[in-house]
């Protein structure tokens, strides 16, 4: 059986989004550790510890997820982002580390002012920093597959590929797969043909072994549009073929999915729920036992 969940808040406290993602009925949480949207944090206390851990023990919650800052760019050219950069990210791997998180996603960053090929090197560059300043941590990094909007980097498998590639410590990085993402990049789902050369071209280029989450979003753009646009799941160009595929490939069937769609009361026919609880009742629809 697939691992279904969603991306919720901590609003109230770090625990409150395990017991508002066990009420949507989730198997998996994603989270922020900090305002997504600032660079300052405030101190995580032993108490949010202790109550974070308990809501995951009271429900058997194994699969938790971070999600890094929006403001971090480590493929900046200007070395003051840059090594700001740096420094955010190793709070938010020691912050899901405090918490006993295993992984926290980053979108890999852009280039900016510079090239395709110094934005790699810029990356890998500030993961090898960033893997010397925090021996010792438990949390691992990955690498969101991007839509490719703008200079972002990270919406190609040989870009991705590469940025390991060049990592002193390749074994301490994986990747987060989003599918709306993937589809906007052109890495079409869609049909079986196209969705098993897909993941055949990640296996050779990265390995299949590396991917480590899923972000599961449909989009609100067409094909290869290159445009980060979440809809909720079969309502937006992708349908469900994509994500009927997804959750029943055995291959990904310890690899925790995590809803990044808009929240809300649910319309039309799941009316009366919420948009997390019926993405996912329409996912687990689409399981074939």
């Amino acid at each position: 059986m697939p691992i279904l969940g969603a991306h919720m808040s901590i609003a109230g406290g770090y625990y409150k989004a395990i017991a508002n993602g066990v009420k949507e009925t989730c198997d998996c949480i994603q989270l922020f550790t900090k305002n997504n949207n600032q660079w300052k944090a405030k101190p995580i206390t032993d108490e949010d510890v202790r109550l974070f851990q308990q809501q995951l023990d009271d429900h058997d919650i194994v699969h938790t997820l971070s999600h890094a800052s929006y403001l971090i760019n480590l493929g900046s050219p200007k070395d003051e982002l840059w090594k700001k950069s740096i420094d955010a990210f190793i709070v938010e791997l020691q912050r899901a580390s405090q918490l006993g998180i295993p992984y926290v996603v980053v979108h890999p960053g852009s280039f900016t002012t510079s090239t395709e090929a110094e934005g790699i090197g810029r990356i890998a560059e500030a993961l090898n920093e960033i893997h010397r300043q925090t021996r010792g941590i438990s949390s691992q990094c990955l690498l969101e597959t991007t839509a490719g909007q703008g200079t972002n980097l990270g919406w190609k498998f040989e870009q991705l590929a590469e940025m390991i590639d060049q990592c002193e410590n390749p074994d301490q990085v994986g990747i987060c797969a989003d599918t709306c993402h993937m589809f906007a990049a052109g890495y079409n789902l869609c049909d079986e043909a196209a969705y098993q050369d897909t993941w055949n071209e990640f296996d050779k280029l990265i390995g299949l072994e590396k991917l480590k989450a899923f972000h599961l979003n449909d989009s609100k753009r067409e094909f290869a549009s290159r445009k980060d646009r979440h809809e909720h799941i079969g309502q937006g160009h992708m349908g469900l073929a994509p994500f009927r595929l997804l959750v029943n490939d055995t291959r990904f069937a310890n690899t925790p999915m995590y809803l990044e769609t808009a929240k809300g009361d649910a319309e039309g026919e799941y009316e009366g729920m919420s948009w997390d609880a019926a993405n996912l009742k329409v996912l687990r629809s689409l399981i074939q036992n």
